[in-house]
């Protein structure tokens, strides 16, 4: 959409009788109205005084662009008037205002007055042209001058694009895709628009890669900042300079990142394990700890969808069912829970084979993935369970980097055969020896004495256990604490205690709940600013999106973080308390009715939450606005 798009004669007057701020805001509200985009007039200027109150809008330079977002607008526009002897609008630069734009866009428009903001702006900082549209002889004449310099600008983009494409490329990833993605994908494309790099952000999220790179811009780029905690594919960056980094450092450090990447310092990647240029990795060297919690982290993130449908699925079925029928069939007495029970059973089948496939393509790619499945597979039908597929990824990834080492000294006529039947079938036939073999035998034996240990644990241990768990989601909020806390929240589903998972969500969902209560309750502890991103957290808390906390925590770790921990604590040892139980890992309070003693689990949640947030207002500081 053009500016001019949005600006019509109806919507522009040169010099009227205009004389304070106060005055040019009317002016522009009634031209506004005369297009006949507001519904109410009013509360329109009501929120354009609103967000004035927020910081002037005098952006300076002889500049006002006023603005506001609100359901009292119908259609968005723009309205325009000149004053050629200017008037004070509170200015950044001090100096008099003469050129004004009013910005009206209704809500649900997908931030299209920013757009069109920024496009303004743009255009507006070519002195010659701000000076043609003050000394405009008409409303005509105004126009024509904003829709050729658009043009102008508009195909000078096209043709930089052309030529060039983005400087820098990126993409961003995280384990559950929901929250890290896309807040790094955000910050990344903030920094480079305000260093003035161009660049282009893949989010490879919960529902799939978006904004997907072509082979012409990852052709014509500088480099490429590859910031995720789960396998993304690589081959496509063969022979270009990658930066690969956590999705943590595309939140905090973007500048740094941006900086690398422009200035000629990132190394060249090289696929299939290939040294990168000047003897580095691909980035920052990877220790054996990160590359491991990569691994898993792929694993989990593949598994997630399998147990999340199908242990909701299994509980809807106990939901429904009625236990008196026969209490030894609980699940299956009607028709209807049986079809569900037997739908979700057969989804949470897959989730060890899933786990283990998918940690062993991160290692070793494609040819990988049947190995670790059936070894996955192998490892749940031996009663190994989680922790057997876990090995049995792991194991299944190097063994086929074993394989490919092995079969490197084949003639290149057979390279075809490697992928469809020499990786598949010895490195099935050899994981089926070590799961069946070496593998199951001991771990069976392990988790059957951790069930055991879990089962006989007493409620005061028990509740111990609750909240440690509880507060290690709060530690570092999608970190590796939390990963930790939750990965074995998810592997006691398979094992039947579904209390631990219970208590692990109960923890994971207090953090933003306890600073959005704190924003409500205890306002002049917080900005403004501050105060609107609060409300959004009631939303995360209560869908267990905990990184919904990260802004503020990174803003002042050292008293939101022990005041987060210390009410996910609270929340995981009351959950365990009430003996809450929870067969889905993830869901929130979307899941409660089918939660045993969901009365008891709210009142965990509240009990957490509350904790947390008298903590946090204690701790923190009041702000002078």
């Amino acid at each position: 959409m053009k500016i001019t798009d949005l600006l019509k004669a109806t919507g522009i007057e040169l010099n009227p009788n205009v004389k304070t701020k106060s005055e040019a805001i009317d002016k522009l509200v009634d031209l506004m109205s005369l297009t006949g985009n507001l519904r109410d007039k009013d509360a329109y200027k009501k929120a354009v005084l609103e967000r004035e109150s927020l910081s002037t809008t005098g952006i300076g330079e002889g500049i006002a662009i006023p603005h506001a977002k609100t359901t009292a607008v119908k259609n968005a526009g723009l309205s325009a008037i000149v004053l050629k002897d200017g008037i004070d609008f509170d200015s950044l630069d001090g100096e008099p205002a003469k050129l004004f734009f009013l910005i009206a866009a209704p809500e649900g428009e997908n931030n299209l007055h920013l757009d069109v903001l920024a496009r303004l702006s743009t255009i507006l900082m070519d002195t010659d042209f701000k000076n043609k549209l003050i000394n405009a002889k008409s409303k005509e004449e105004f126009l024509s001058l904003i829709d050729s310099k658009e043009n102008d600008k508009i195909k000078e983009q096209n043709n930089k694009e052309q030529k060039s494409g983005y400087r820098v490329l990126a993409v961003t990833a995280c384990p559950t895709g929901i929250a890290h993605t896309f807040m790094a994908a955000e910050s990344l494309e903030n920094k480079a628009k305000e260093m003035g790099v161009s660049i282009k952000v893949e989010t490879n999220g919960s529902g799939g890669a978006k904004n997907v790179l072509t082979k012409e811009e990852i052709k014509n780029c500088e480099c490429i900042i590859v910031a995720a905690d789960k396998k993304v594919e690589m081959a496509r960056f063969d022979g270009k300079r990658v930066i690969q980094t956590k999705v943590a450092n595309g939140i905090h450090k973007s500048e740094e990142l941006i900086n690398k990447a422009t200035n000629g310092t990132a190394p060249i990647y090289h696929h299939e394990g290939g040294a990168s240029e000047e003897g580095q990795d691909s980035g920052e060297k990877e220790g054996i700890g990160r590359q491991i919690y990569k691994h898993l982290m792929n694993g989990v993130s593949h598994m997630l969808p399998f147990v999340i449908g199908g242990g909701i699925l299994i509980a809807l079925a106990f939901l429904l069912d009625d236990y008196s029928i026969d209490p030894s069939k609980f699940g299956s007495n009607t028709p209807l829970a049986a079809f569900f029970k037997n739908v979700g059973g057969t989804a949470f089948g897959f989730m060890l084979p899933i786990l283990a496939g998918f940690i062993a393509m991160s290692i070793a790619d494609r040819p990988a993935l049947a190995v670790g499945f059936v070894g996955g597979a192998l490892a749940n039908a031996g009663g190994s369970g989680f922790l057997g597929a876990l090995l049995a990824g792991f194991i299944s990834g190097y063994l086929v980097l074993g394989l490919k080492k092995v079969f490197d000294k084949l003639p290149a006529s057979l390279e075809g055969l490697k992928p469809v039947l020499l990786y598949p079938f010895f490195g099935i036939l050899l994981i089926g020896f070590i799961i069946v073999i070496i593998v199951n035998p001991p771990v069976s034996g392990l988790n059957n004495a951790i069930n055991g240990f879990l089962a006989g644990m007493g409620s005061s241990s028990k509740i111990l256990l609750g909240a440690l768990l509880g507060g290690m989601m709060a530690i570092d909020m999608g970190g590796p604490f939390n990963k930790a806390a939750y990965v074995f929240g998810t592997a006691s589903l398979a094992s039947g205690q579904f209390d631990i998972m219970a208590a692990v969500m109960a923890g994971g969902m207090v953090p933003p709940l306890a600073i959005a209560l704190c924003t409500t309750f205890f306002k002049n502890k917080f900005t403004k600013r501050e105060r609107q991103s609060g409300i959004t957290n009631y939303i995360m808390g209560l869908s267990f999106i905990t990184e919904g906390a990260i802004p503020f925590a990174a803003a002042d770790p050292i008293r939101v973080i022990p005041s987060c921990i210390v009410g996910s604590a609270v929340a995981g040892a009351v959950s365990m308390a009430f003996g809450c139980g929870l067969r889905a890992p993830h869901g929130g309070i979307f899941v409660l009715p089918v939660i045993s003693n969901p009365l008891g689990y709210a009142i965990a949640i509240v009990a957490g939450a509350v904790v947390g947030m008298i903590l946090l207002a204690i701790l923190k500081k009041r702000v002078e606005e």
